[in-house]
């Protein structure tokens, strides 16, 4: 599913409950912050970046990341928010977890993009991470009043 299906509103509005601004960027045009390249959202601050062919899991995803650090970390982030495995872990929880609040969208989609795009989990698949083994992420955004 691309940013195009969902409407940039609807994630605007959703990454705005975090104080994260969603920047629309021109068709063709590179994406600034952008880690993976090509479509693939980028983040720098507080902003997040995608174009209309966007996955919605790679905004998602990207979003997350800001969303699961403080603030004095978030604005410091250019491209690359973390190289932390229970950031990370948090992330891929929470992204899943937002999906839900996106009409359209729902976390059984976007658990089956995360896998078509090459998300790798240890009991191999999104799914089977998300219900049995993400404990630990649960426990970090719980935390941090996230969940």
């Amino acid at each position: 599913m691309r940013m195009d299906e969902v409407g940039f509103p609807v994630a605007e509005k959703l990454l705005a409950r975090f104080d994260l601004q969603l920047h629309k960027v021109p068709a063709g045009a590179a994406i600034p912050g952008s880690y993976w390249g090509d479509s693939e959202a980028g983040v720098i601050g507080n902003a997040v970046y995608a174009r209309d062919d966007t996955p919605l899991h790679s905004l998602l995803h990207e979003a997350c990341h800001l969303i699961v650090l403080p603030l004095e970390r978030r604005l410091a982030v250019h491209t690359n928010a973390t190289d932390s495995i229970e950031e990370e872990d948090a992330t891929c929880y929470l992204q899943i977890v937002l999906a839900d609040e996106l009409p359209g969208v729902g976390r059984a989609r976007l658990m089956a993009d995360m896998d078509a795009w090459g998300y790798s989990f240890r009991l191999g698949s999104s799914r089977a991470w998300f219900e049995h083994d993400a404990t630990e992420a649960q426990a970090f955004l719980r935390a941090r009043g996230l969940l």
